[in-house]
């Protein structure tokens, strides 16, 4: 029995030395020489530390998203951020030669910053802006929502015990926020859901003051509505969560 409990101790005690070294950052800086008719890249980013399953699952997590984020023609064959960058400054360069009159050069700038943190869940926001040509570029955040015990990334079905209940509860925050009548289709006042029905966005991150939900430009609405914003204080969320946060 001595042994048992022996044994249960130091796995509980080798559990919070690994979460603590879990929450050990530095920062990841990638860019480009820059001149006047450049490509520029700059990229900065938290890098887990520490060779545990939860580190590996946040820089997995970063390193996919950014390569997605700078992948111009989806024919990119980029394991790395590096590669990413390489990829996206030739794929202009070619665009420039094709066409030299017409290319502008294009513009990436990543920034990643931990908005969110407890002993359950971390929260890292990505900011984006990218510029591939056009009358305007492309700006986002995405939130990526981690599960610290099991070094697990959580996809937005993880977060919610009953996500259907939350999205009914969301709606009427929404509607009261976005003075949309509660006897009028969601879509009444000129907001685009698609079959005129209520969803929850892809985006949703833990935040110091609730849970935020972040429509992207042109998701429910026009791009010169910008992102529509949603913050539910935890008091009202942690109903539905699976990682209540104390308020």
């Amino acid at each position: 029995m001595k042994s048992k409990l022996l044994y249960l101790l130091i796995s509980i005690s080798l559990i919070a030395c690994n979460n603590e070294e879990s929450l050990t950052f530095e920062t990841l800086t990638v860019s480009n020489d820059t001149c006047e008719n450049c490509t520029l890249v700059s990229i900065e980013i938290p890098k887990a530390l520490g060779r545990n399953k939860l580190s590996e699952t946040i820089n997995i997590a970063l390193r996919e998203e950014i390569i997605a984020l700078l992948n111009f023609d989806e024919e990119s064959n980029a394991n790395s951020i590096k590669g990413a960058t390489e990829a996206f400054i030739k794929d202009y360069e070619e665009l420039n030669v094709k066409f030299p009159e017409e290319s502008m050069p294009w513009e990436a700038k990543i920034y990643g910053t931990i908005l969110f943190e407890n002993k359950d869940v971390i929260t890292i926001k990505l900011e984006s802006y990218i510029y591939t040509g056009g009358a305007h570029g492309y700006g986002t955040n995405r939130f990526l929502n981690f599960d610290i015990i099991n070094g697990a990334e959580l996809d937005r079905q993880d977060l919610f015990k009953n996500e259907d209940k939350f999205k009914a509860f969301t709606e009427i925050i929404f509607r009261k926020q976005e003075n949309v009548p509660a006897d009028a289709t969601i879509n009444s006042t000129g907001f685009m859901f698609e079959t005129e029905s209520f969803y929850l966005p892809d985006n949703i991150g833990y935040t110091d003051k609730g849970l935020l939900l972040f429509y992207e430009p042109y998701e429910i609405a026009s791009f010169a509505d910008g992102p529509i914003l949603l913050t539910i204080p935890y008091t009202d969320a942690n109903t539905f969560l699976k990682f209540a946060i104390k308020p």
